[in-house]
């Protein structure tokens, strides 16, 4: 038995997917907030066909850098490099575009954040 059979459809998919996103386990929670996250974001929008979970990141990863939203950066560029989406070669191709497109000072943080991921990764 998994750990979300007792769990609605729904929020299985969105705790799973959440699991494959993140990289590490989540666990069920309560609220409105968390139900939009794990039920909405995560089984339908994140489990949607067209674009595969390496497409996705690298956008959000766009996104995230534009916004200064360094707390789920430091999220999302470890779980890629995890997962296995992003190599060393690939994430610090990444900094060199932010670098250019969003800044310098953005860049410079993402590539603080890239380089301790792959220290931790060898």
């Amino acid at each position: 038995m998994g750990k979300y059979d007792d769990l609605p459809e729904t929020r299985r998919r969105g705790l799973e997917k959440m699991n494959k996103v993140y990289g590490f386990d989540m666990s069920d929670m309560d609220g409105d907030f968390f139900r939009y996250t794990a039920d909405h974001l995560f089984a339908d929008i994140w489990s949607r066909p067209g674009l595969d979970d390496r497409d996705r990141r690298l956008l959000l990863i766009g996104m995230l850098c534009t916004h200064g939203a360094q707390d789920v950066l430091s999220i999302q560029i470890p779980a890629a490099f995890k997962a296995g989406e992003l190599d060393e070669d690939q994430l610090r191709e990444i900094v060199i575009m932010v670098c250019h497109y969003a800044g310098w000072p953005v860049g410079a943080r993402l590539n603080s954040l890239v380089e301790d991921t792959i220290a931790k990764g060898r």
